[in-house]
């Protein structure tokens, strides 16, 4: 599977979902969301165990491009980095 490239960002809408702002394009070129937990499709089934491991966890993966992000947890929170995307922090 091949991963999109992303041209805009901004900061995902819910933890574990993604935002709709994303930049990747279905077939019928709609938006695709990635989920930022385990990298596939946010609208593709219903990601429960996503949700509920964002409760505890860090993110994963780029909502925007699906790229894996540099992860770093601290004790006051987490930072995770996309190279494409820049950081976010939690």
């Amino acid at each position: 599977m091949t991963r999109s490239d992303a041209t805009a960002a901004t900061g995902p809408a819910q933890p574990g979902v993604g935002s709709p702002a994303a930049s990747g394009t279905s077939a019928q070129g709609a938006a695709v969301v990635w989920c930022d937990r385990c990298g596939e499709p946010a609208g593709a089934g219903d990601h429960l165990a996503c949700r509920a491991a964002r409760d505890l966890e860090p993110p994963r993966y780029c909502t925007h491009c699906r790229r894996r992000m540099k992860v770093q947890v601290l004790p006051v929170g987490w930072s995770a980095v996309c190279v494409a995307h820049g950081e976010i922090r939690g």
